[in-house]
């Protein structure tokens, strides 16, 4: 039986979206990958890009507007960039692809044009009544998981509860048996404190919040160590025995992963009913059209797609 699509939306397209993935199609097999954007801006970025549009891309057209320039994002393209995450989702849910995968949104442009949109997360939950998405970024060797996202440091502690944790871990730990076809994964959790509050002199959190949350999660069957200091999970000793590592906050986890793979990385939002994954970077509006753009992220993110696609149809 031949496996479904998987579905790029080119994102931006005053940005790399469409670089990318021209740049990626010369020498890697995207026979299945179905292109939701404008193609008179996929053909034209070509062009600008002196190569070719392979022959064996799929490609549905969505329009943007009549005029688009690499670097000059515009808020009438706003519509159309929408549309194709629109386009994407409704394919996924109705069971035509069987993942996404999306190019680099600019998030400023559609605020600008009049549309609430803090990202792909949350956009991609709302629209598939997903009620908690988690991000989860992943090299070849490394997972790292949130659980809290784009908050700013001071709200940080305030936004971590017991039940906050038990909630998101349950959602890693189902998502990696049956998107990941991992039978019982191992996962590591950091503390919320330096050296993980040092028996509540360095804070209290682990003692009242996070203790409490993982002997739950112990006692419903997860395996589950922690809370560590995060200066100690993320070393060799403890990542080579974890199938997922879980930060408390952005920069607590994201540094050590993009240190490691930065450009090689995916973007995977666990807690949704579809399968979906992204580039690790922006839309780099500096080097749009330049021929300059590193395609690694999006080889990683097509390639997570497939196989996390496959895990998923094998589970259900």
């Amino acid at each position: 039986m031949k496996s479904k699509p998987i579905a790029y939306t080119l994102g931006e397209p005053a940005g790399i979206g469409p670089d990318i993935l021209i740049q990626l199609a010369q020498h890697v097999d995207l026979s299945d990958v179905v292109v939701l954007g404008d193609k008179r801006v996929l053909f034209e970025r070509a062009e600008q890009l002196k190569l070719d549009v392979p022959s064996t891309l799929q490609y549905e057209s969505i329009d943007v507007s009549d005029f688009t320039v690499a670097g000059e994002a515009l808020v009438d393209n706003v519509p159309g960039v929408l549309a194709m995450l629109d386009r994407a989702i409704d394919g996924c849910l109705g069971g035509e692809f069987s993942a996404m995968v999306t190019g680099p949104l600019h998030k400023g442009i559609i605020n600008e044009a009049g549309f609430e949109f803090s990202g792909h997360t949350e956009y991609l939950a709302e629209r598939t009544d997903a009620d908690l998405p988690v991000m989860l970024l992943a090299t070849d060797s490394l997972r790292v998981a949130l659980v809290t996202t784009h908050l700013p440091l001071r709200d940080v502690a305030d936004a971590i509860t017991e039940d906050l944790i038990v909630k998101v871990c349950n959602v890693i730990n189902s998502d990696l048996k049956k998107k990941y076809g991992i039978v019982e994964p191992r996962i590591l959790i950091c503390g919320l404190n330096p050296h993980a509050g040092e028996g509540g002199h360095l804070g209290r959190e682990e003692i009242d919040i996070i203790e409490p949350a993982l002997d739950v999660l112990r006692a419903q069957g997860v395996n589950i160590v922690g809370p560590l200091p995060a200066d100690t999970l993320f070393t060799p000793k403890y990542l080579q025995q974890a199938d997922v590592a879980i930060a408390m906050y952005h920069d607590q986890g994201l540094p050590v992963l993009k240190s490691q793979g930065f450009g090689k990385a995916a973007n995977i939002t666990l807690g949704l009913p579809i399968v979906r994954t992204s580039v690790d970077h922006g839309t780099a509006f500096d080097m749009a059209g330049s021929g300059l753009a590193d395609t690694g992220s999006l080889r990683t993110a097509i390639s997570v797609a497939r196989d996390m696609a496959a895990a998923n149809a094998t589970s259900i």
